[in-house]
């Protein structure tokens, strides 16, 4: 991966706040501006473009629909089958083919919650209270 260097100009306050991070973090101070830099980083480049198309395609959505895409979540299996992958990988590592497949769950759930947060936004945008999905999971 290519690294390019470059000046940055912080504040005093906000070079401390993340001086402050790394020292309590054990972590250098350009790791610690590297994953603020890399967070702020719009998630649309890490999108495939059928998964921009789907969310863009919500918005034509009846809100019948997207309540039901708000409130949607992993099947049970997939859920336990993920967590049981985290835990492996903590405790023991994974094979090549269990870090895949925790991949690829990862993937799933992470579309599943971009859309659950889409769906939720357009609701609001209508006018619906949106509230109580935040119960939901």
């Amino acid at each position: 991966m290519t690294a390019h260097a470059i000046t940055l100009h912080l504040p005093e306050t906000l070079y401390e706040r993340f001086r402050q991070r790394a020292e309590w973090s054990r972590r250098s101070l350009e790791t610690e501006l590297l994953e603020a830099v890399a967070s702020a980083a719009p998630a649309e480049a890490e999108l495939s473009p059928e998964v921009i198309r789907g969310i863009e395609a919500l918005e034509g959505l009846a809100d019948e629909e997207l309540w039901r895409l708000a409130r949607k979540v992993m099947s049970r299996e997939a859920s336990e089958e993920l967590e049981a992958l985290h835990l492996k990988q903590r405790d023991e590592g994974l094979s090549q083919d269990e870090d895949t497949a925790r991949a690829r769950l990862i993937q799933e759930y992470e579309q599943t919650m971009l859309i659950r947060a889409q769906a939720a936004r357009l609701l609001k945008d209508r006018g619906h209270d949106v509230s109580t999905l935040l119960a939901t999971r």
